[in-house]
């Protein structure tokens, strides 16, 4: 009889217990986190007071690509070799953060929480099924509102009018949400659809992996985000991190909701997310992991709340490097840019060369030149490249991507360099290489007075080399 009693009250201790965890539990969602350590680490409370001067580097960018990269573009039909036009509304946004991952991780949470969005009217829908089932950019605006995505790619102004080729499906599943806010002045955040291994890409109706590339490609900073319940890495989050395959500086994984687990479950679910996402990425560093609970309500009763306090300060401290270093980013990429359109203009310019010389009164030019297109190294194409321009064996493009290139541009469409020269303007030639090796670089060094500008005269890493002869100009 005692056995039972005793057997009663124990059984009455556990329920009375667990009861008492679940109110703490309760009472710990119900509490809002304290946020004020978002804006000190973020700097919001700092007038921006360099907007100024930011402003002004940024019109002297625009001119340099107008002047001295554009025209090379548009001569040698580069935005149909890489498919990546440069608009004015992408050289003065501000740098995008784009969130990626499976559905119901914790995505719209963790922006809802950045921007303190919370039981505001315009907070992004969370639940724990998929929610977000559009693209959803989330920028800085006089006033809040929503704008349609057929509208936002309509704006020339804005940096995503490329959008328009996905097709009218896609842009309605793109929405735009403007409003005052202080983080929004800075940065631009982007909420993705979560990824559902048991939907087939053709059942979105749109090009999901291509919407997510162009995006991928425009991003200054990567969080790929998880939840202790979804590490299962399917066929589209594989076919995600192939995406990403060269942009592992930008990446950051997320393991959100972390005071779901016991500290040393945790342990087990931080080593079982490495040993899921080893083969898809294949780098020496791997990226960065931080382990938190994004999200406006206080962390779960009995959990390490210092170490997710920390790993969320971590994180932000990152997101601001991006911000501090915005113009500098932007300035490397137009100069990344610039070398890429170069070397294609060179190999452009010796296949011209090298079929003018290969050509005689009775030879037929399109046999003469498929020849050429079908084996470039018989005829030293892109050797010569790389023997008198100094040009990276790394920075150039695969040969098959020029038969498809000549495929749809014909080779007599294309002047040497030697002819894109003229007496007022000068050679395109020298406006790229004078681009690259100096005025890119003088303009980084403007910004940053206490580091000197990088390569100023140097041309091991921009590959100045062989110049063609202005012949409007007298030597």
């Amino acid at each position: 009889m005692k056995g039972i009693v005793s057997f009663c009250c124990f059984v009455s201790l556990l329920v009375l217990t667990s009861a008492e965890e679940e109110e703490d539990v309760i009472a710990s969602t119900n509490i809002l986190r304290d946020r004020s350590h978002i804006d000190k680490t973020l700097r919001l409370a700092f007038d921006d007071n360099a907007a100024e001067s930011y402003n002004a580097a940024l019109q002297k960018l625009r001119k340099i690509y107008h002047s001295a990269i554009k025209p090379m573009e548009q001569a040698y039909k580069y935005n149909e070799l890489r498919a990546h036009e440069i608009s004015d509304g992408e050289i003065t946004s501000k740098p995008m953060v784009l969130f990626l991952g499976p559905w119901s991780v914790g995505k719209s949470s963790m922006i809802n929480y950045l921007l303190g969005l919370k039981d505001s009217p315009y907070q992004l829908y969370t639940g724990a099924e998929p929610t977000t089932s559009e693209f959803t950019v989330i920028m800085h605006g006089e006033k809040t509102r929503s704008i349609e995505g057929i509208v936002m790619a309509a704006d020339s102004s804005r940096s995503f009018s490329p959008l328009e080729k996905f097709g009218q499906s896609f842009l309605e599943k793109l929405l735009g949400i403007e409003m005052p806010h202080k983080l929004l002045e800075r940065v631009t955040f982007v909420d993705t659809p979560g990824i559902i291994e048991n939907r087939k890409q053709q059942e979105r109706g749109y090009p999901f992996n291509d919407v997510c590339q162009w995006f991928i490609d425009r991003a200054d900073l990567i969080f790929v985000t998880f939840d202790p319940t979804k590490l299962d890495v399917g066929l589209e989050l594989e076919m995600l991190f192939r995406q990403l395959k060269g942009r592992e500086s930008q990446i950051r994984i997320i393991l959100n909701k972390a005071d779901n687990l016991a500290t040393q479950d945790l342990m087990r679910v931080y080593g079982a997310l490495f040993w899921s996402l080893a083969p898809l990425i294949n780098v020496t560093e791997p990226p960065r992991v931080y382990v938190s609970s994004f999200w406006p309500y206080e962390y779960a009763p009995d959990t390490s709340r210092d170490l997710f306090k920390r790993e969320e300060i971590s994180l932000l401290e990152d997101l601001n490097q991006v911000i501090e270093n915005r113009l500098e980013n932007k300035i490397a990429f137009i100069r990344q840019h610039a070398i890429r359109v170069r070397i294609h203009a060179l190999l452009v310019d010796r296949y011209v060369q090298t079929f003018k010389d290969k050509m005689s009164y009775f030879s037929d030019p399109d046999l003469v030149f498929k020849e050429i297109v079908d084996d470039p190294d018989k005829f030293f194409i892109f050797k010569s490249i790389l023997a008198k321009t100094n040009v990276s064996k790394f920075d150039l493009p695969n040969r098959e991507a020029y038969q498809d290139f000549f495929g749809v541009n014909p080779i007599n469409t294309f002047k040497s360099l030697s002819a894109q020269c003229s007496y007022t303007g000068g050679c395109l030639l020298d406006k790229i290489e004078k681009a690259i090796t100096s005025e890119l670089p003088g303009l980084l060094g403007s910004i940053n007075p206490s580091k000197p500008p990088p390569g100023l005269s140097s041309c091991e890493t921009t590959g100045c080399g062989e110049k063609p002869k202005n012949r409007y100009r007298k030597n």
